[in-house]
């Protein structure tokens, strides 16, 4: 109850200040400082990524009259340090990379620092190799300045290919500096995607766990929960097993659900038969018997990985026996894989078919092509119904993305039959013709 409270009284002190930033903005005194106006931006942006999504749009307003301040402001503005703090704060907030460039070229007073503006003017238009030595010279400078976690958060992604290491300690510096703010939020995302692509284990599960404790209401917690479930499916025995168990019991029992059902879908997929029935039984704990898409997709995901074994009459029925409506595009173009790989396990070797000259291997891998969904749909693997989806309206060109098409049975290769029957596991077929899905 007096968490419960606490949620609302913090809802009803944002709004209220968002009310406040509104009126500020929108005041009839053009001569408002930038700096207070980036100030009620800052909070604005904090409130989305702690779950205040309604404050997406109050931040769209507030950078349109922050940079319809900057663009009309005297020079002499910029005389004062915090001023020139909030023109930067601003470009790297969303804000639009013309205006910095448009006062960095009025700026005969020499307010501005020059290396700073420079490295941001290639950094926002795309350019983020070509600044990282300049700002491995300088950025200590900046290390306590306002603008500081900001650089550091721009100076991470833009050494992140070259050198994760270093990137990592930069978002570690900006998320001691910066804590509880969209900046902490982002630092994390990127920090546990770098150390888990890296191997490091610990590093990425301690990510893991704070991101979980403080953000798992923003809108970009659906990006974590796919690196986190890759996490997870790669180090969920007994020596981790202990840790992701913790991180997840920070979660509510939707989003503690969600995670175990990706984790059953990436570990079907893998072929990691243990992992999936451990998983899908778990999300089917955390279900109630009127959650009939998730408890769908619990039998769907652990009948999958039967599909290769002995008993693969019986797993196919099951996961024929689930409704198409229980289940994704993503779930139907999986199981009308393992359907195909079951008639053809079935189905005996045919003796007098000669190879073509494109192999069966590649006929097989443009069969299930056409069922690899988007990178864009990957995003949501689970229930249609995540409660880690964002809750942003789908662009256009993404409402018109037409279904992929799905092979009927005479699109298969006869040839499939050698190729399926030969001495590689089954289930590993799966896992190389749909190893883009994951």
């Amino acid at each position: 109850m007096m968490k419960a409270l606490r949620s609302i009284l913090l809802g009803a002190c944002a709004s209220l200040v968002s009310l406040s930033a509104v009126h500020a903005a929108g005041s009839e005194d053009d001569n408002l400082p930038p700096y207070k106006m980036i100030r009620s931006l800052q909070h604005v942006q904090d409130s989305v990524v702690h779950g205040d999504f309604s404050s997406a749009d109050m931040q769209q307003f507030m950078l349109g009259a922050i940079e319809k301040r900057l663009m009309t402001a005297d020079r002499s503005v910029f005389a004062d340090p915090r001023n020139v703090d909030a023109a930067l704060i601003y470009a790297m907030s969303g804000g639009n990379p013309k205006t910095l460039a448009y006062l960095a070229s009025r700026d005969i007073d020499g307010n501005f620092d020059n290396r700073v503006t420079d490295a941001l003017s290639h950094y926002l238009n795309g350019k983020g190799g070509l600044i990282v030595e300049t700002l491995s010279k300088m950025i200590d400078e900046y290390k306590n300045a306002p603008i500081g976690p900001y650089l550091y958060l721009v100076y991470g992604n833009a050494v992140a290919q070259q050198d994760p290491g270093k990137a990592v300690k930069a978002y570690d510096w900006a998320r001691l500096v910066a804590p509880g703010t969209n900046i902490e939020e982002a630092a994390l995302r990127r920090s546990l995607m770098l150390t888990t692509r890296a191997g490091n284990v610990d590093q990425a599960l301690a990510y893991s766990l704070s991101y979980t404790r403080r953000f798992m209401t923003s809108p970009y917690a659906g990006q974590f929960a796919d690196i986190f479930v890759e996490l997870a499916v790669a180090n969920y025995g007994d020596a981790k097993r202990q840790k992701v168990e913790e991180i997840l019991s920070f979660m509510d029992k939707p989003r503690q659900r969600e995670i175990f059902l990706r984790i059953a879908r990436n570990a079907a997929i893998a072929g990691l038969k243990p992992l999936t029935k451990l998983a899908s039984e778990r999300a089917a704990a955390l279900s109630a018997a009127a959650d009939m898409e998730p408890n769908a997709l619990a039998t769907f995901y652990s009948g999958l990985v039967n599909v290769p074994s002995t008993g693969i009459l019986e797993a196919v029925k099951d996961i024929e026996a689930i409704p198409d409506a229980e289940l994704s595009s993503r779930d139907l173009s999986l199981r009308e894989a393992a359907q195909a790989v079951a008639r053809e396990v079935l189905r005996a070797p045919v003796a007098d078919v000669q190879p073509r000259a494109d192999s069966s291997a590649q006929a097989s891998a443009d069969i299930l092509a056409s069922q690899t969904p988007s990178p864009e749909a990957l995003s949501g693997s689970g229930s249609s119904d995540s409660p880690f989806a964002a809750p942003a309206t789908p662009s256009a060109s993404e409402a018109v993305t037409s279904e992929p098409e799905k092979p009927t049975p005479a699109d298969l290769d006869p040839a499939l039959a050698t190729f399926l029957t030969s001495g590689k596991s089954k289930l590993g077929e799966i896992d190389a013709l749909l190893r883009e899905d994951m």
